[in-house]
């Protein structure tokens, strides 16, 4: 009967609880107003049974407090709490009823209430068998009246009494059945929501690809990490207008260009975050991402807000750069077979050269021929190490994994370049800590550090500490060695190819230098990358300007020294 009770939500029974204490509550209200009615009629001019009517109103408000006190603090057995005050009430009303006269007291309106409250928390057909008998005890009490005063009067009221209690709890239940059917509705789609909203916030976290959702004007209300990190905005939260931010300027024209024309719903855009002064103190990523260009692929859609009042779109941003990567990576791997193919076809012919060189050294004695000679197994030799370190890449074999002074090495290497490239003494800069210690194979790390020293010395322009190298600690406290010349920085276009083998911008050069200083910082457990910065110490007037230096990131001193990647 009461089955419907246990199928609900929590929230729907807790519905039913709070109204059984209202009801409690009007329980208490109804028994004051009848204790007060009695102060007014201390004669007993409208009550017939004086005395006995004050006793049973004072324990029906002693029952109702009871009742109302179960309800709140010993919400079980709801089924057993209700039908037991249905019932108090009932008899007590009843008693009231007899004692004050009967039909003639009027008290039998009283009976609407537990009735109106039965019908709410109780199926119909518990509502109806209750209301049909008050409507029997009635007519029983009107019928019993017409032997004792012969007036039929009672009998009709009785029945009229019943008839609109029988209504009454008709219309209540059906109503209330019905809001009841509707809360349970909306809690479960609540319920759904919620759900919903659990999983939006897991996908929009966890998703890939960026998501803004914007209105006509450009303004952000809301997006996902991906998107945060896509435009370099990890630290604000991302509320802000796309106009503001100079650096995402090409984002707010291409969504202005969409709302124009919607045929225009997919653009491809280099986003750079980086080459905003305003935006150096603003974003938490300024000093962790070194690159400079984003490639997104963004799609514009407009969310169906008709009739809302709130216009919405939303933005899809897809990094591309990834895929980029990819196919470079195929790219690079395949020309790593093939340069380490040629490297072992170039040995033989290598070490022939060396050979003849080394025998016409010793049928040579004029000095000219000499340094001829020395130039010629100078060069040999370095070819010949440019080839073992194509192969020991190829093979990816171990280097050594001692500690390594980089001050000493550093300080030797300085003066070593300054002599062989007749430079001023104070042109080459270098700001080392004594003591400093790396995990770096001597021979790579001075391969590494020369080819950035050759191509600085190429753009200096001359001057005092005009080419720098300054170690420096990062946030983490990583060591890192810059690299950095005051002349002008690489270009965008340059920048995203810097590192690719057989790419170059000069005429004499191969391609391979940066390549194979990368792949020697790698097989060290270290990165080789190119940054852009603002150094007010780079521009005469004292403002901030942009410029670039490579940067090697150095393997952590406790990690564990493994194969290279």
């Amino acid at each position: 009967m009461f089955a419907r009770l246990f199928t609900l939500t929590a929230e729907s029974r807790a519905t039913f609880w709070r109204s059984l204490q209202t009801l409690n509550a009007t329980r208490v209200v109804i028994a004051l107003v009848l204790l007060v009615y009695l102060s007014f009629d201390a004669r007993g001019q409208h009550l017939g049974g004086r005395y006995l009517y004050p006793q049973i109103c004072g324990a029906y408000l002693l029952l109702a407090i009871g009742f109302a006190l179960s309800a709140v603090y010993v919400q079980r057995r709801f089924v057993l709490q209700l039908l037991s005050q249905i019932a108090c009430d009932l008899a007590i009303i009843s008693l009231l009823y007899l004692a004050s006269g009967g039909m003639r007291s009027g008290l039998a309106i009283l009976y609407l209430f537990p009735l109106a409250g039965l019908a709410i928390l109780a199926p119909l057909v518990v509502a109806l068998f209750c209301a049909s008998l008050v409507t029997l005890f009635l007519l029983g009490d009107s019928t019993w009246q017409i032997f004792l005063t012969d007036s039929d009067r009672d009998v009709m009221q009785a029945g009229l009494y019943g008839a609109a209690f029988l209504a009454a709890v008709l219309v209540v239940n059906r109503m209330a059945a019905k809001l009841i059917g509707q809360e349970e509705l909306a809690s479960r789609r609540g319920v759904e929501i919620g759900v919903q909203q659990a999983v939006n916030r897991l996908v929009m976290a966890n998703i890939g690809d960026g998501i803004l959702v914007v209105d006509g004007e450009g303004q952000v209300f809301a997006g996902n990490p991906a998107a945060a990190q896509m435009l370099g905005l990890v630290g604000p939260e991302l509320k802000f207008k796309l106009s503001a931010a100079v650096a995402l300027a090409p984002l707010a024209h291409a969504y202005a260009d969409w709302r124009a024309d919607a045929t225009r719903s997919t653009a491809f855009l280099n986003i750079k975050p980086f080459n905003d002064a305003a935006l150096e103190g603003m974003t938490a990523a300024w000093s962790a991402r070194r690159d400079l260009v984003a490639h997104l692929k963004v799609r514009f859609a407009a969310a169906d807000t008709h009739g809302l009042g709130a216009e919405r779109s939303v933005i899809f941003l897809q990094d591309v750069t990834g895929i980029e990567n990819q196919a470079q990576q195929l790219k690079l791997a395949s020309m790593g077979r093939l340069t380490a193919s040629i490297a072992h076809e170039v040995r033989n012919p290598l070490s022939a050269i060396g050979h003849a060189t080394a025998l016409l050294g010793e049928d040579l004695s004029d000095p000219v021929h000499q340094r001829l000679l020395k130039i010629v197994g100078d060069n040999v030799a370095r070819v010949n190490r440019m080839v073992e370190d194509i192969l020991q890449l190829s093979r990816k074999v171990q280097p050594h994994s001692e500690p390594l002074a980089l001050d000493v090495l550093l300080a030797e290497l300085r003066a070593e370049f300054i002599d062989i490239h007749k430079l001023p003494p104070d042109m080459l800069g270098l700001a080392v800590a004594p003591g400093t210690e790396v995990r770096f194979d001597a021979l790579h790390l001075r391969e590494v550090v020369l080819n950035l020293l050759n191509n600085a010395v190429r753009y200096a322009s001359g001057g005092p500490d005009s080419i720098r190298l300054d170690l420096v600690r990062d946030k983490a406290q990583r060591l890192e060695l810059h690299v950095q010349d005051d002349g002008p920085g690489i270009s965008p276009e340059v920048r995203a190819h810097l590192f690719e083998p057989f790419y170059t911008t000069s005429s004499k050069g191969t391609g391979l230098g940066l390549y194979l200083a990368r792949e020697l910082c790698l097989n060290n457990e270290a990165r080789l990358d190119y940054e852009y910065r603002f150094d007010s110490r780079d521009s005469a007037d004292g403002s901030p300007s942009l410029s670039g230096r490579f940067v090697i990131s150095f393997a952590w001193p406790g990690q564990k020294q493994g194969k290279a990647v």
